[in-house]
């Protein structure tokens, strides 16, 4: 899924604090730069972790109905809103690396061509689903 939410970045004397009011997420960076990497990170996690358990992740707010006084943060700084996009399917795939089982029929002709070729089955039907996916390995 990919999307853009709304975030509060409020700058301190020492750090800057993020909250995502669509997902209730409060977090905070050592400066803008990592402060969006922290957003982006949380969003995407909360979002694949939503998923996850079955449950409805929310649509971003409209930024313009956002205050930025009424955030959590609004006494402890200055405060501006912006956007910040995220693709919780990539953040998937740089995440979620185990193995998993799947049992493959394939006639035994084909399996005995491929052990004497020296072909890793496995290895061949991820590359075909990625390909037929559309999508890449991030690691």
């Amino acid at each position: 899924m990919k999307n853009i939410y709304p975030v509060f970045f409020t700058k301190t004397d020492t750090v800057v604090l993020v909250e995502v009011p669509d997902l209730e997420i409060l977090t905070e960076g050592k400066d803008m730069v990592n402060a969006v990497e922290m957003a982006r990170d949380a969003i995407e996690l909360k979002c694949v972790s939503m998923e996850d358990d079955g449950m409805e992740i929310p649509l971003p707010s409209e930024i313009n109905s956002l205050d930025v006084n009424s955030g959590t943060f609004a006494e402890d700084g200055t405060t501006v809103v912006s956007l910040v996009d995220i693709d919780s399917g990539e953040y998937r795939r740089k995440i979620d690396t185990k193995a998993v089982r799947k049992n493959v029929t394939i006639p035994s002709w084909l399996n005995y061509e491929a052990e004497h070729a020296g072909i890793n089955i496995s290895r061949v039907l991820q590359e075909a689903l990625m390909k037929v996916l559309n999508v890449q390995r991030n690691f």
